[in-house]
This record gives C-alpha cells, sequence and structure tokens, in this order.
C-alpha cells in the first residue's frame, strides 16, 4: 500500500460514520458509472475489456462529471456578463488527464476504490493514457498550468491552440542519436474532447485585394483570397481545484473545404483528387515543422495565421452573439499572445474591425491595443520570429497591407523625436531590412499590446535593455514583469503523493487551496524524524525511477546515489554540454585516484533536440556514448552512472523530478528567460545547482542562498566577456581538468568507432564559445564539489530540501494568475477553497 492509499484509509477510518457511508455511495455510483460507460460506449463486458477498455470508461465517467461543472461555468459567464481571457498559445503540453482530472474533481479516491471491485487498478490506467503530444517544453507546459490555475480561480477563460496529429515527434535513441517518429496520440481517439462540428471558421491564404469606395467616398479593401481552409473545433473542458469551474480548451484541426475532386478522382487522378485535402489537412499535422527549406517555413506561417484567424474569428463571434457590438469588444475579452507565434493575431483583428465591421482605423487601432497582451519568453533575437516579407505578401497579402500601414504611422509618430536617427527609426521599424526585409513578429506583438510582460524579474529588465530597447524608450512602462509559476496540484500532489501527504500533515488540508502555506514546513527542516519521513518519500521515489531506467535502457542504479538530474529541451545555451564535461572529469578523476571516498552519483539526462538542429542532436549522442562508456567500465565500481531517458514528455517528468536530489539550471546568464522546471524540482525538494539566471534569482531570494548552489558568470559578466571575445582558449589553458576532457572527447575516447565524431564540437567551444561553457567550467565544478560536501552530512542537506519546499509557495500559477488578472486583464479572481 503506497502512502497516499494509507494515508486515504486512516482518513476514512477517523471519519465519522455518517461521512464513511456517503463514501460508500460515491463508490457504489462511480462503479455503476464506469460499466455503464464501459458496455454502452466502449461496448465490452467486464470479461473481454482491456486495460485501455477500463481507461476509455473511467475518461468518460469522469468526464461526465466535469461536464456538469463545464455546462454550469459557462451559463454562469454568460448570465454575468464576465469578461473572459482568451489564451493564443501554439503549444499547450497538458499531458495526461485522467488522473488530473479525477484528482481536481476530488474523485480519485473513490474511483480507486470503484476499479478496485473489478480488480482494476487505477495505476494501470494511469500508464496506459498516452501524453497529449500538443507541446515541446516550457512554453506549452506554462500554458497547461495557467489554464488550471484560471479555472481555479473562476476566471472565465478559452485555451487556444492547434490540435495536431501528431504533435511533437517521438524521439527514438538507436546507436545514442535522436531518431524522430510520429507522435500517434490519437491513434486510439481521445475521450476528453467533444468535436464541434458547427463551429468551422474559414481560413484564407493568398489571393488579391481589391479596393472598393463605400457609399460616404471612403476607400474599403476587400481581400479575395485564393485559397481557402476550414479550421474545425475540438473542446475540451479543463477542471479548476474542486471542480468549482471549468473552462474550455478549444483547439483547432484544419480541413479541406471539398476534401475530395471527385471529377479527377473518376477520370483517374486518384492521387491528384486528394491534393487539396492534403495540403489542408497538412496545417494541423505536426508541431514545429522542419523551416530549414522555404516550404517549411510556409507551412509554420499557415499554422500560425490559422489558429490566430479561427480563434479571432470565433471569439468576435461570440462577443457580438452577447454583446452586439464590437466596439466594446476591450471591454470583454482579453487576448494573452503567449510568445510570438500569434502575434499575426495583431493584424487580423484589424483585418476583421477595418475590413469585415467597417470601424475606422484609429478606432481598430485603439481597441486591438486595448484587447491585446503580450508575453514574451526569449531574449534570443533570432527566436523573436520574423517572416520573409515576399512570403507574407503572397500568403498575407492584406495583413502584409495592414502591417505596412502599422509601421508607416508608427514611425511618423516617432519621427519627430530629437534623436530620430536613421538607425534608430531602423531599430524601431516593424520591417528588419538588414538582411532581407523581413517582419519583426515581436515588435508587431509589442506596438499591438497594452502590456508586454516578461517572465521573471531579470528578464523582464532585460527586455527593457536587449531585444525592447528602442520600442521600451518610446513606450515606457508598457513592459512588466510576471514571474512564472506551476499548478503545485499537478506537481506535488499528483506526482509526488507520498510527499504531498506528509506536508498536509504539518500544513492541513488547504495546502493544495492555498500554497503559501507551506511556509508552516520551515518550522520542521532541523526536526530529525520530520528528515528522516521526507528522506524516505525520496528513497522510495527513486526506486521507482531506478526500476523505470533499467525497464526503458538496462542500466541499473543505486538508490541512495545522488540523483543529478538534467531534463529539459536540448539546445546549447541550457549548456548539457557543461554537464557531460564534468561527468567526463568526475570519470578520469575516480580511475586515477579509486582510494577516495567518492559518493555515487547518476547523471539524468532528458530532452529532445530539433529535428534541424544539428549541434543539439550531437549534444544527445555525446550524453550517450559517454554514458555507454562510462556505465561499462568495471572500475568505476558503479560510483558514476550517466543515462539519457528518451522520449521525453510530462508523463515522465513526473516520474523524474520526485526523484531528483539536484536539480541542473545551468543555462547561460541572461538566456533563459524564466524556466519552471526549476520550480518543479524545488517544491519537489532538490536542490538547485544554476546561474543566476530566469527565476533561479527570485528562487534564491525565497529559499535562501545557503540552500541553492549558485556559481558562474552574471548576465552583465557575460555581456563584459562576449565584448573582450568568445574564444575558450585561454580558460582551458587555465584548467587542466577542461583541457583533459576536451582532449578525451575530441580524441575518440567516447566515440572509438567515429574518433573525430566530436572534433567539430570541441572546437567550436575552443574558438567560438557564444554560450561560455569554458568560462564557466571550473566554477561549475567547484560548485559540484560544494554539493557533494553538502550530500555528505545529510541533516545538513534534508534541511536544505525541507527549505526549498517550504519557501516554493509563492511560484504558484495561482499567484501568477492572479497578477496576470489584476495588472494587465483586469478580470476579477475568486480564491479556491471549499465551498
Amino acid at each position: 500500500m503506497d502512502l497516499e492509499t494509507h494515508a486515504a484509509s486512516a482518513a476514512d477510518a477517523a471519519a465519522p460514520a455518517v461521512e464513511t457511508q456517503a463514501i460508500g455511495e460515491d463508490v457504489a455510483a462511480i462503479r455503476d458509472l464506469i460499466l455503464a460507460k464501459l458496455k454502452y460506449s466502449v461496448g465490452k463486458s467486464v470479461t473481454a475489456a482491456s486495460p485501455h477498455d477500463w481507461f476509455v470508461a473511467t475518461a468518460l465517467s469522469v468526464r461526465d462529471k466535469v461536464v456538469e461543472s463545464w455546462l454550469s461555468s459557462i451559463e454562469s459567464s454568460k448570465r454575468t456578463g464576465r469578461k473572459r481571457v482568451y489564451y493564443l498559445s501554439l503549444e499547450f503540453l497538458i499531458g495526461r488527464l485522467l488522473i488530473d482530472a479525477l484528482t481536481n474533481m476530488e474523485m480519485i479516491d473513490e474511483t480507486r476504490a470503484a476499479l478496485a471491485e473489478f480488480g482494476v487498478d487505477l495505476e494501470t490506467l494511469r500508464e496506459v493514457e498516452d501524453d497529449a503530444a500538443l507541446g515541446n517544453g516550457g512554453l506549452g507546459r506554462l500554458a497547461a498550468c495557467f489554464m488550471e490555475s484560471m479555472a481555479t480561480l473562476s476566471i472565465a477563460a478559452y485555451g487556444y491552440g492547434i490540435r495536431y496529429d501528431h504533435g511533437l515527434f517521438r524521439q527514438r535513441i538507436k546507436n545514442g542519436r535522436q531518431l524522430e517518429y510520429p507522435e500517434d496520440w490519437l491513434s486510439f481517439g481521445n475521450p476528453w474532447e467533444f468535436q464541434r462540428p458547427e463551429i468551422v471558421c474559414p481560413i484564407g491564404f493568398g489571393g488579391h485585394i481589391d479596393t472598393e469606395t463605400r457609399p460616404d467616398g471612403e476607400l474599403r479593401q476587400v481581400w479575395h483570397p485564393g485559397e481557402t481552409v476550414e479550421a474545425l473545433a475540438y473542446d475540451t473542458p479543463i477542471p479548476g481545484w474542486r471542480g468549482a469551474h471549468i473552462n474550455t480548451l478549444r483547439l483547432w484541426s484544419a480541413r479541406a473545404v471539398d476534401p475530395l475532386r471527385l471529377d479527377q478522382f473518376n477520370s483517374g487522378d486518384h492521387i491528384g483528387a486528394l491534393m487539396d485535402r492534403v495540403r489542408a489537412e497538412s496545417i494541423s499535422k505536426v508541431l514545429y515543422p522542419g523551416d530549414t527549406t522555404p516550404a517549411g517555413q510556409e507551412l509554420r506561417l499557415r499554422q500560425e495565421f490559422f489558429f490566430a484567424s479561427a480563434s479571432l474569428q470565433d471569439l468576435v463571434r461570440r462577443h457580438i452573439s452577447l454583446y452586439g457590438d464590437v466596439r466594446t469588444l476591450a471591454d470583454k475579452a482579453a487576448i494573452q499572445l503567449n510568445d510570438t507565434h500569434p502575434a499575426i493575431a495583431v493584424a487580423e483583428l484589424m483585418h476583421i474591425l477595418v475590413d469585415l465591421h467597417d470601424i475606422p482605423w484609429d478606432e481598430a487601432w485603439a481597441i486591438t491595443q486595448a484587447t491585446f497582451s503580450y508575453t514574451n519568453h526569449t531574449l534570443l533575437p533570432e527566436a523573436l520570429e520574423t517572416w520573409p516579407v515576399p512570403l507574407m505578401e503572397r500568403l498575407l497579402p492584406r495583413h502584409m497591407q495592414i502591417i505596412y500601414l502599422i509601421n508607416a504611422l508608427h514611425l511618423a509618430k516617432v519621427s519627430g523625436e530629437p534623436d530620430a536617427t536613421g538607425h534608430r527609426l531602423a531599430a524601431l521599424s516593424l520591417i528588419d531590412e538588414s538582411h532581407g526585409r523581413r517582419v519583426r513578429m515581436g515588435h508587431l506583438a509589442f506596438l499591438g499590446s497594452h502590456k508586454v510582460n516578461g517572465v521573471s524579474q531579470l528578464h523582464s529588465d532585460l527586455m527593457k535593455t536587449t531585444v525592447f530597447h528602442d520600442l521600451e524608450s518610446i513606450a515606457p512602462g508598457k513592459i512588466t514583469n510576471k514571474t512564472n509559476g506551476i499548478t503545485f496540484r499537478r506537481w506535488l500532489k499528483e506526482a509526488n503523493p507520498g510527499l504531498t501527504s506528509l506536508l498536509m500533515e504539518v500544513v492541513g488540508d488547504n495546502l493544495l487551496d492555498n500554497a503559501m502555506v507551506l511556509e508552516k514546513v520551515a518550522a520542521l527542516a532541523d526536526d530529525s524524524s520530520f528528515q528522516e519521513r521526507y528522506a524516505a518519500i525520496r528513497r522510495a521515489n527513486k526506486m521507482t525511477l531506478a526500476r523505470l531506467v533499467q525497464q526503458r535502457i538496462g542500466v541499473k542504479l543505486n538508490p541512495d546515489a545522488l540523483f543529478d538530474v538534467h531534463i529539459k529541451r536540448i539546445h546549447e545555451y541550457k549548456r548539457q554540454v557543461l554537464n557531460i564535461l564534468e561527468a567526463v572529469t568526475i570519470y578520469d578523476e575516480i580511475r586515477a585516484q579509486p582510494f577516495r571516498d567518492w559518493i555515487p552519483r547518476v547523471k539524468i539526462f532528458a530532452g529532445k533536440a530539433a529535428a534541424s538542429y544539428t549541434t543539439a542532436k550531437l549534444i544527445i549522442q555525446l550524453a550517450n556514448d559517454v554514458g555507454k562508456v562510462i556505465n561499462s567500465d568495471p572500475a568505476l565500481r558503479g560510483l558514476l552512472k550517466v543515462v539519457f531517458l528518451p522520449n521525453y514528455n510530462v508523463s515522465l517528468a513526473e516520474r523524474i523530478i520526485p526523484a531528483a536530489d539536484l536539480s541542473e539550471q545551468i543555462s547561460t546568464a541572461g538566456m533563459e528567460a524564466s524556466g519552471t522546471g526549476n520550480m518543479k524540482f524545488a517544491l519537489n525538494g532538490a536542490l538547485t545547482i544554476g546561474t543566476l539566471d530566469g527565476a533561479n534569482v527570485e528562487i534564491m531570494e525565497h529559499v535562501g542562498s545557503a540552500n541553492i548552489f549558485i556559481f558562474g558568470l552574471t548576465a552583465d559578466e557575460v555581456e563584459a566577456k562576449r565584448s573582450q571575445g568568445i574564444s575558450g582558449q585561454d580558460a582551458i589553458a587555465r584548467s587542466p581538468k577542461l583541457s583533459e576532457a576536451l582532449e578525451s572527447i575530441a580524441s575518440g575516447v567516447f566515440s572509438p568507432d567515429e574518433p573525430h565524431r566530436y572534433r567539430g564540437l570541441v572546437d567550436a567551444l575552443t574558438y567560438h564559445d557564444f554560450f561560455l561553457v569554458t568560462a564557466d567550467f571550473d566554477a561549475y565544478y567547484n560548485a559540484q564539489r560544494a554539493v557533494f560536501r553538502r550530500w555528505r552530512d545529510k541533516p545538513a542537506w534534508w534541511r536544505s530540501a525541507i527549505l526549498n519546499t517550504a519557501h516554493m509557495g509563492w511560484f504558484s500559477s495561482d499567484r501568477t494568475i492572479a497578477e496576470y488578472a489584476e495588472e494587465i486583464w483586469n478580470v476579477p479572481v475568486t480564491p479556491p477553497g471549499r465551498k
């Protein structure tokens, strides 16, 4: 019996008889509902049902309960006329939904008991469910956390995105290399969604523009698309905590207006008859299709306009049906752009207002700016999307025309300023002409919004001095900060039920209503009995993860070793290479000095590299090659292991994070906007080793500098260092350890089948180390030694771990969303609690 089940059983035993009777009645009702779903919806008997059949029946039964509250929430929003929030995101990394829905609807214990009567284990069904392949990393997971918190705070909201047939690729590792395969998450259907065949939005591309004269003598632009695709709506209800409010995630699937050219088919051209369908449906096939070719770039732009246009058409239709006048849109709708992917929505709303509803330009622009707000997620200039003007003119001719006019009026406004030099106007322009004319989507989102926010205090401050320096100077105060947060109900209760039960003994059962009550746990940080119980839960989680690692990749782990975890998107700025280099150094030291009292350690990597990102894919291969050599070397006696877990997703993160002792957050300072993985790890008691980057800065402020391992150059020092040059030669010359590790990698110690496989990677670190891996190596190595010293002092380690958990309540996404609601969206919130 696990800790959560034991705690539930103990609570049941202590409850009054009337409550026990009510629980028994709930179990019976849920049992009967599951059985009915199995029989009438799945079409299976109890004896013939597979685990997947039981999963579908259970999902449909809890969905029925969700729908009751969902419809009530929708009607309440209509009746009260509440302002709605519309969250536009290309990604929603929602993961598995069964346990999430059962938890938030407070049905998990009763459902577990009901299934047990059929001999079915709820945890087995949890593993049967596919992860929804709707996102890549932090951007999409943040959107999912925000959707849950908006529902929890009873904010009337819609999430808008794309219903990808395959989403991000499924990652396999073969001979150390990443291979990409389609993620068939919809192959067995999706029991959580509702298709809405009555909600179809036409999406135009290409074509031409006619100029007409209106009766009042004003000119009117009429766009005649050359191609039209239909956006079909699928709705998934998203329950908040205790099911008090349910919001809608509306995802769009692309389909052709005419799925089959019957004349061509009958003439024998069976393939050509389907070409329009294939072209249309490609829009919602996969997330982030390769964009190294012109065709790939066009598909990405088609995706972004497709979902932005469908979402705006839908919400404007809803607004007019409820309130009659599109001019009141900003009073009743707040649209949040999650990064630059939906930025084309600024031009699309102007098209809708000016062209379709005859709103004068200046009034339409005021409505647009008052309605939109924009969240920036990156300081990397190359990650702020730009689109070639010729592509925009061909694919979205009217929108390009609108962007030109926005830009002309914008530049005319600032050209009268004393410092309006040609260089300054070029920097402020929506059109970048430095390397061929390209539309700056970040600039468009900035100008079209009334608020622009970063996602950590450091990131927001840097936005003002880097990517949006010039725009900030003409719109001071527009940039604000909203430090990211996570939904602790998922990342604590669902991912780590044992720890949750322990914490609730201390803070009470309102923990899941208000994460700030975690502060009470700090008083027990030095309590040896509490430390022992806390440590026992961690060890149990590590044993579970060790079994998973052995099942998936065949490597046996010691649960008493220090689990050093680095799981995130593979990118050079996230510096997985720095971690690998330290592993190589320790490998050499253990072999050279076997007599030292080494502590056992496991380095755990997971993450996907973009299919076209050659260097990131090489880093994955390096991690696997280094792991293969280290894990098979008998001289190490199991003191060091390096593992790479394939196909990183939300469900895998839920298994890894509760088992982590050390959280790697080692990006080059000034390059990670925030991070949310750092918050999830710290909430579960992992100690952070990291740079002063993103939300690491605020985590240190909350948990205390003594309970986090900070190293390396600061953001200002990184900038100064780069101004002096980015060669790594001096740093390598000063560090024998680094020099030896690089030489081992470059010479083929870890790639004997191809000795020069990593020569190019090492040369880049030596001569063009933009991400300053070599400059930070010695500081990172020394910080790892401080980790070792703390690990040896177990009371000190567990004290720091408990204080990390205790001081992470502020990083709840409930707090983040409440700040958005008050300071950006102007919508009311209702804090969660027992009604």
